[in-house]
């Protein structure tokens, strides 16, 4: 996989509001907030989408969401409600290959997404 933007965060090559890190683990606010609290999460694991999740990152993946649990409650939207979003390729509106958790709150959210 090519160097992303999240890899030189990652690297802390590139400066990001980080919001948690564990050693597996980054999370960072989104340069285009589309929420008041819109924060990605993302492995530090070097997955580009979907697609290529292996068995193997099953627990990885799982700990994507206990981190975006943590951040909802720390950020005061767990009550409320939040909403987590994984984009998939050019259609699926995934703008950097780097697998990433979208956590979005504080309003109320739409369906279908605008």
């Amino acid at each position: 996989m090519s160097e992303t933007i999240f890899s030189k965060i990652i690297n802390r090559e590139i400066a990001a509001d980080i919001v948690f890190e564990n050693d597996r683990i980054l999370a960072f606010r989104d340069i285009n907030p589309q929420a008041p609290v819109h924060v990605l999460v993302i492995p530090k694991k070097p997955i580009p989408t979907i697609n290529a999740i292996d068995p193997e990152d099953v627990a990885l993946i799982g700990e994507l969401f206990i981190a975006a649990r943590q951040i909802a409650a720390e950020e005061g939207i767990d009550e409320s409600g939040y909403r987590t979003v994984f984009n998939c390729n050019r259609d699926g509106g995934q703008e950097v290959y780097h697998l990433h958790l979208h956590l979005l709150g504080g309003r109320a959210m739409q369906w279908p997404p605008g």
